[in-house]
């Protein structure tokens, strides 16, 4: 099998770990406090991973591990609203198509805070989303539910996080105040993954010290079952996630992978409907439908790509089975 056919199959792996993990999180957080499942979760998770990073650790600069945790501050403040919103929840599938706009919200966030040109699909993408968002909302009079408000803050500043962590990955020259060029060193993934995680562990470890109360009764006498739910969920669909995808990505120089992660929230929705029983109205439907199809205009260029390889690779097979003939 080729490295690109490894890497696409991978990848679909990767959003099937990303989707389980939601029904592994939604099972924990009904037995033990939000926060503090999230707490154990990254920082099991990113202990994990540094375990396998250690060397590379050791070799970041001090800017390196700084721009780390920058990105798992952000990442944490996001994650701290994700599990807020599946928290107070009515839908997952809903939950996940909400969380997905953030792939549409990356380019305004580059486009205003950075000043970075963007495509026409971004810009054909928003109205779509916006609908699609605004269907959801419709059901209950335009007055979002909690879970819906929290997962569109964590949608937002999943953007924030996608576009730091994509800067801190990659090797670039800034300016500073002084007008000097200053080359900023790219941090390899796997490390920056660890920092990461490990700094959301610590961030919603501190809030659930602040805001949470029931901490002795989790730890007094935990369900066996609260247990596994949290360290498949650290294990598989945090750590395991990370290492597959960040493997596959090795495999590829092609972009299909902005086109396969769009599976996440469809995988998420049939868990959620075989697992827990959940299902949509023709409104939720429409809403998530139209978010979809945002995330399909707003990767078009990546797509477009992919279609256009697959076609010449079978033009050339074709050919060269007319040669033989």
């Amino acid at each position: 099998m080729s490295d690109p056919r490894k890497s696409d199959l991978l990848l679909i792996a990767v959003t099937l770990l990303a989707a389980i993990s939601w029904m592994f999180s939604k099972e924990s957080i009904l037995l033990m406090p939000p926060l503090l499942f999230m707490a154990l979760r990254f920082l099991i998770a990113g202990g994990f991973l540094a375990i396998f990073a250690w060397r590379p650790l050791a070799r970041l600069s001090r800017d390196q591990l700084k721009r780390g945790v920058g990105v798992g501050l952000v990442f944490g403040i996001a994650m701290s609203f994700w599990v807020m919103g599946l928290f107070h929840a009515s839908s997952m599938g809903e939950g996940a198509f909400i969380t997905s706009l953030g792939v549409v919200i990356v380019p305004v966030i580059a486009r205003v805070v950075f000043k970075e040109a963007q495509p026409l699909s971004t810009w054909l993408a928003l109205p779509v989303a916006v609908a699609g968002l605004a269907l959801l909302s419709l059901q209950n009079g335009f007055q979002p539910e909690p879970g819906q408000v929290f997962f569109v803050m964590a949608a937002t500043i999943f953007a924030l996080y996608f576009t730091l962590n994509t800067r801190a990955a990659n090797q670039r020259t800034v300016i500073n105040h002084q007008g000097q060029h200053i080359e900023k060193h790219r941090i390899p993934a796997l490390p920056l993954t660890a920092i990461a995680l490990l700094t959301v562990g610590l961030l919603t470890l501190i809030e659930s010290l602040v805001i949470e109360s029931s901490w002795q009764e989790t730890f007094r006498n935990p369900p066996p079952l609260l247990i596994w739910w949290v360290l498949a969920s650290a294990i598989i669909g945090t750590a395991g996630r990370f290492l597959v995808q960040t493997y596959a990505q090795s495999l590829s120089s092609h972009s299909h992978g902005a086109v396969i992660l769009v599976l996440e929230p469809v995988w998420v929705s049939l868990f959620a409907a075989g697992w827990f029983g959940e299902t949509m109205n023709s409104v939720q439907l429409a809403g998530c439908g139209l978010i979809l199809a945002a995330l399909i205009v707003n990767r078009w260029g990546a797509l477009s790509r992919t279609l256009k390889i697959a076609l010449k690779k079978r033009k050339l097979k074709q050919k060269r089975l007319t040669n033989k003939a």
